[in-house]
């Protein structure tokens, strides 16, 4: 992985980490937790092999206390170990979800272009998620299992030198060979598990959404087909996985069987000297047994980040780190836009999308005044909805852009949302009611608000027809049709009381029979000497229907 993949990386990870004050605790329990286990089985076979001998019962009384401490002390410091580290994990996932949103909502969404819904959705949930695998199956396990693993063996060494050597060279031996087994059947599907995940839940969601249209023009079963390829896929690399993991499971077993039976061999000498006693001889034997269980964690952890790593990767990849410098930036202290005038004013104004070499957009002049009804004409590439986007703010500019008298780089990015409003041309409608997909753009409104600018857009008695503001409009607008949806969306920008209004083609989704009308209707019912209009077509529009007339060139190299 390069340096700047790392570097890009780093924030996110340290981000996925809950802080320090919060994370000793939980890996002093695991440790205490895990030490009770090896503990407890040390302490029970060494009492059952001096049981056997017959001794007086205060001879094993030290031993029979050892074993319930032990028993109860691996059960409450499990529990208290758990409730510590995912409480931890889950405080600093929240975190973590806020900290992408954030990085999110400053890019988006003109510097989102070309980023796939699936690899959104995935990065934002499944991807988030996964990070949450950093401290309680990567540095929890890791941990847990080095410093117990190495206080067994300094304990096994201190009674018996060859029995600790042969536990250990049985610990390294074992746990290089797992991980070179899971690097080599795991590494590569724990990599491509993410992406592959992404790009079957966006092959879902195009074939769920445009289903349809993929119909009508018999495309559907090559699309079912690359969904069942795609989770066909996945399914082969889960499946490596898991196969990885049992085959790391039985190198384990195999190695906890190869060093019991090298500590025996190595201490038999030292029981027949009666350097040690038969109980002690029972007890080094059987402690291995315990220690591999807990190092047969380390490759399930190495496997876990790698998962964890491609989550990161991905996040990085999809939602960077530093805004474009195409995208606007907000002020240190910006100035107040809500008493600013309905004028625009460009002069030389000059644009382009992140990652692109070339101007979308190139020395624009523009005046625009309150009452104003501008059209703005091109052929597809002219470079229309990039002037929309600098009207409000999306992408940054070369130039002048005056709002109201002010230089639009002394105002937030909001700030001037609120006083230039886009009507998109696919306006997106929320899988609610009528009432909720108006009041997010205008949350004080009251019921009598809505219906009266519905009434003005000329969805008044459709409302009512379909039952009223709880009427819902279906995912994405299902419910209702493409000049529905242009008049809700009008509706919502009527409901902000902006003095600028942008119509990106309003009528592309229309019957062409009917756009004029619909046209005639939108500008009627937004129009009002206290506002400007602009409205972006590619198709014809009747003088009568605007006051001015705006020509984009295609842009030159």
């Amino acid at each position: 992985m390069s340096s700047p993949a790392r570097t890009a990386r780093r924030p996110i990870l340290r981000a996925s980490l809950p802080p320090m004050r919060s994370l000793w605790p939980a890996l002093a329990l695991g440790v205490l937790a895990s030490g009770s286990t090896v503990a407890l089985l040390a302490t029970s076979s060494w009492l059952i092999a001096r049981a056997a001998e017959q001794p007086p019962i205060l001879f094993l009384g030290f031993a029979i206390v050892g074993v319930r401490a032990f028993a109860l002390g691996r059960a409450v410091f499990r529990y208290l170990e758990r409730l510590t580290a995912h409480d931890a994990a889950f405080r600093a996932l929240g975190t973590l979800r806020v900290s992408v949103f954030r990085r999110l909502l400053p890019v988006a969404p003109d510097g989102l272009r070309g980023v796939r819904h699936g690899d959104l959705l995935t990065a934002l949930v499944r991807d988030v998620d996964a990070l949450q695998d950093l401290p309680l199956r990567v540095l929890q396990p890791i941990v847990t299992a080095l410093t117990v693993a190495g206080l067994a063996v300094v304990g096994v060494w201190w009674v018996t030198p060859a029995a600790g050597v042969a536990l250990l060279i049985g610990l390294v031996v074992t746990t290089a060979v797992a991980a070179v087994v899971m690097s080599a059947l795991s590494r590569g599907a724990d990599s491509r598990i993410a992406p592959l995940r992404a790009q079957l839940a966006d092959a879902v969601l195009e074939y769920v959404t445009r289903w349809q249209t993929l119909r009508a023009f018999g495309a559907d079963a090559e699309r079912r087909d690359r969904v069942m390829a795609l989770d066909a896929a996945l399914r082969r690399a889960q499946t490596r996985q898991s196969a990885a993991a049992g085959g790391v499971a039985a190198l384990f077993t195999l190695g906890a069987g190869v060093t019991v039976l090298a500590t025996l061999i190595v201490a038999e000498p030292s029981h027949l000297n009666g350097s040690i006693t038969g109980p002690v001889l029972a007890m080094l034997v059987l402690i291995p047994l315990a220690v591999f269980e807990l190092v047969a964690a380390l490759p399930t952890a190495l496997s876990a980040w790698w998962r964890v790593r491609a989550s990161a990767d991905r996040i990085a990849t999809i939602i960077p780190d530093e805004v474009p410098a195409e995208i606007p930036s907000a002020p240190e202290r910006g100035v107040d836009a809500s008493r600013l005038e309905a004028t625009v004013r460009l002069r030389g104004v000059s644009a382009r999308w992140p990652g692109e070499s070339r101007d979308a957009l190139s020395g624009i002049d523009l005046d625009l005044t309150a009452g104003d009804r501008l059209l703005v004409e091109g052929s597809s590439g002219a470079g229309k909805t990039s002037l929309a986007h600098v009207l409000v703010r999306f992408l940054d500019h070369e130039g002048e852009y005056l709002l109201g008298g002010v230089n639009v780089r002394e105002l937030h990015p909001d700030e001037v949302r609120t006083r230039v409003v886009l009507c998109e041309q696919a306006p997106h409608l929320f899988d609610e009611s009528i009432r909720q997909n108006l009041l997010f753009a205008r949350d004080s409104a009251t019921d009598a608000d809505l219906l009266a600018v519905l009434d003005r857009v000329g969805l008044g008695e459709w409302c009512r027809a379909r039952g009223g503001l709880d009427a819902p409009v279906g995912e994405r607008g299902r419910l209702v049709s493409g000049g529905e949806a242009q008049r809700i969306s009008l509706a919502r920008a009527l409901l902000t009381e902006a003095p600028v209004l942008v119509l990106d083609e309003p009528t592309a989704n229309v019957d062409p029979a009917q756009a004029e009308s619909l046209l005639d209707e939108l500008l009627g019912a937004a129009a009002g000497a206290e506002r400007a209009i602009v409205v972006i077509s590619h198709t014809p529009v009747a003088d009568r229907l605007i006051t001015a007339r705006l020509r984009l060139p295609l842009p030159t190299d």
